[in-house]
């Protein structure tokens, strides 16, 4: 969008929220790049440029403006839209690959080499994987600079620096502040940091239906591994570094996110997997405008704009559920995974709440007794295969896997059909046009509007629809009466 100037200058003239993680409007004048939706005064149209990511501006000399906050802005609705190089490696980068693994372990995860994933991303968004990395670290710099009380060294360690110097440096360049001026400035505005907790506000595109989205994560929550508390969802994160606890509560603003770490250099990937969890990176105008042209969908997108898709932070624990979830009742797959999780799961300490475990990992799961599912043995069969499937790496469901080569390799298991595939799609994978065909909530909804109720059919009646059929789902689901339509009123005696 980048290159389409006109528009770009009508955004910031009417500094249209919409646009804000779509592109970023560098002022000459000035120095510093903003949202388009800055509060400032616009420039004058000779005055701007436009750059595709916060890293190119950055590499253009540009600084971060200090008003409107660029880096806290929703990230760009294609990279989960798309399935493509660039997507996925904009996806990988998100939750820190580079910084754990490097530029090498990025083309690895992705199949190509170092040359064609640098040329690609310079193409498309004007920076290199290691300039986006370094925009993103500058990003996680200033969220513990300002929200914890660490010392400046572990921040920069925390961070993914190589040196205190390099930090003070980057921090300098970006934000045109050092560190100490940087705290010295949150302390002055905003609250005192909570010990051994940091708060952040998580951006999203309005509009936001919070109903579906909390609702289904609460409803369908694994004891000791989820919760909803207070308000909020609370679940245990499994991360690079270590293990972490989130809590996330939807405002009309902002998703207030709380996040107690083991490890603080887990900081970035945290974020952008809660950030993932909740879809909030989605561009809802555009998915409710294509929908809601459909006569049968209108009357349902018309009552709740903003539906969001809720996905997971762990895709291998999703797929497990999804095998131990098929054909049987909600409270059962919760029943069934609270066991998996209590025998094989890894303790963890929750000072705030009931969380007992992470969700074990396939690794943990490998020599799981069979026999000691309390399931058909075809399906005590279906959940071994994947088991396997997942420890020996023979299954690539995170961020950066390719839709369809997911789907193809879940498929060839014994037991797998078309429902867990898509479920797993829609859900792990984050594909926008995931559909649930033989779904029965879906079929019984569809039936209930007059639409195709076979498989088969509905597929075909469900072609307008693309490339969202994913959020199709979620209004078809929520013309029925079930918990996951609504978020929970909070229950204090289970407090």
């Amino acid at each position: 969008m980048y290159l389409d100037v006109e528009r770009c200058v009508r955004a910031v003239q009417a500094k249209d929220e919409r646009f804000d993680g779509w592109f970023f409007t560098a002022v000459l004048t000035t120095g510093i790049y903003c949202r388009p939706s800055c509060p400032a005064r616009p420039p004058r149209p000779e005055n701007m440029r436009f750059y595709p990511s916060a890293a190119a501006a950055q590499q253009a000399g540009f600084r971060a403006c200090k008003r409107c906050r660029p880096g806290a802005v929703p990230g760009s609705p294609q990279w989960n839209e798309r399935a493509d190089l660039v997507a996925r490696a904009m996806r990988l980068i998100a939750d820190g690959l580079v910084d754990r693994d490097g530029v090498p372990g990025l083309a690895d995860r992705l199949g190509y080499s170092v040359r064609q994933v640098e040329r690609q991303l310079m193409a498309e968004l004007g920076a290199g994987p290691l300039a986006l990395a370094r925009a993103q670290r500058a990003q996680t710099a200033r969220l513990l600079i300002e929200t914890t009380a660490l010392p400046m060294a572990e921040v920069a360690d925390s961070a993914g620096f190589a040196s205190v110097r390099a930090f003070n440096d980057t921090v300098r360049e970006v934000f045109g502040l050092t560190p100490t001026e940087l705290r010295a400035r949150a302390k002055a505005t905003g609250e005192p940091p909570v010990s051994g907790t940091i708060v952040l506000r998580l951006p999203f595109r309005r509009p936001l239906c919070p109903d579906n989205l909390f609702g289904h994560l609460a409803a369908t929550a694994v004891p000791g591994v989820e919760e909803w508390r207070d308000g909020a969802y609370r679940r245990a994160l499994r991360l690079p570094h270590g293990h972490g606890i989130a809590s996330l509560r939807p405002t009309p603003e902002y998703v207030e996110c709380r996040l107690a770490l083991s490890d603080a250099r887990d900081l970035t990937t945290a974020i952008n997997r809660c950030r993932w969890l909740l879809d909030l990176d989605a561009d809802p105008v555009a998915i409710d405008a294509q929908l809601g042209a459909d006569e049968t969908l209108a009357p349902l997108v018309a009552k709740n704009p903003g539906r969001r898709v809720p996905r997971t932070t762990d895709p291998e624990e999703f797929a497990i559920r999804a095998v131990l979830g098929q054909q049987v009742s909600t409270a059962a797959a919760r029943t069934l995974a609270a066991r998996l999780v209590a025998a094989h799961g890894e303790p963890i300490e929750d000072r705030e709440g009931g969380l007992t475990h992470l969700f074990p990992t396939p690794s943990a799961l490998a020599g799981l007794d069979p026999e000691s599912l309390a399931m058909p043995r075809s399906r005590r069969a279906t959940v071994g295969a994947l088991i396997r499937a997942l420890a020996a790496g023979d299954l690539e469901l995170g961020v950066g896997g390719d839709w369809e080569r997911g789907r193809a390799r879940l498929a060839a298991l014994p037991g797998v059909g078309p429902w867990t595939v898509e479920s797993v799609a829609m859900r792990a994978l984050g594909d926008p046009d995931a559909f649930v065909a033989t779904d029965l909530g879906v079929r019984l909804a569809a039936a209930d509007l007059g639409l195709p109720s076979t498989a088969r059919a509905l597929t075909a009646r469900s072609a307008p629809w693309r490339p969202w059929r994913a959020y199709a789902v979620q209004h078809l689901w929520s013309t029925r009466e079930h918990p996951i339509n609504q978020m929970p009123a909070d229950r204090p005696e289970e407090n």
